[in-house]
């Protein structure tokens, strides 16, 4: 490691835009892009902001660690699909679930109620085909100008990367998994 010496000057010049609500993509192979827009939806929420969260990928009925928090914090969090594509029964009915979903997404985005929106693991829907990705952009590109957006997953389609206006690329270094360690309690749920 290779000590720095601390900046004692502002390494930046602030921004002479107005504010606005901004498109948030979370992506790539690495762990974190649902925590991260978890956290977003937090700070959202201690400042007082209305945040509602869609998980696209989760059963309704989901219980992990992330719904039982924001439940007690009284953030609304929302299941939309059936699990994991490998483990359906029926990936025409997880398609279906997927479209209903984003209708109740692209509403709560639409309404102006919410200052941030949560599209959790949307990208998934997207590549398999099940949401029509012009869709989404219009409703992205339509949304009332006080309202942020989160979309996470791997393999952002590239549409949505060059509209969006903050784009992270979680990058897999090391994954415990991979050594065989299972997922944990409390850390993948």
């Amino acid at each position: 490691m290779q000590i720095e010496t601390p900046p004692t000057e502002k390494p930046y010049d602030k921004p002479e835009g107005e504010r606005r609500g901004i498109v948030i993509v979370n992506t790539g192979d690495g762990k974190g892009k649902s925590t991260a827009a978890f956290g977003l939806a937090l700070r959202a929420h201690g400042r007082g902001k209305a945040v509602k969260i869609y998980q696209f990928m989760k059963v309704p009925s989901a219980r992990f660690g992330e719904h039982r928090m924001f439940e007690q914090l009284g953030i609304p969090i929302q299941g939309l699909g059936d699990g994991f594509s490998w483990k359906s029964q029926d990936l025409e009915h997880s398609a279906e679930l997927a479209r209903d979903g984003w209708e109740k997404a692209r509403a709560a985005i639409l309404s102006g109620e919410f200052f941030l929106v949560v599209l959790d693991e949307i990208t998934y829907p997207l590549i398999y085909g099940w949401l029509p990705l012009e869709g989404v952009l219009e409703t992205l590109r339509g949304r009332p100008k006080h309202v942020h957006v989160v979309l996470t997953g791997r393999r952002c389609p590239p549409e949505i990367i060059e509209l969006a206006d903050t784009v992270t690329e979680m990058a897999l270094v090391k994954h415990a998994f991979k050594a065989g360690i299972p997922a944990q309690r409390g850390i993948e749920d």
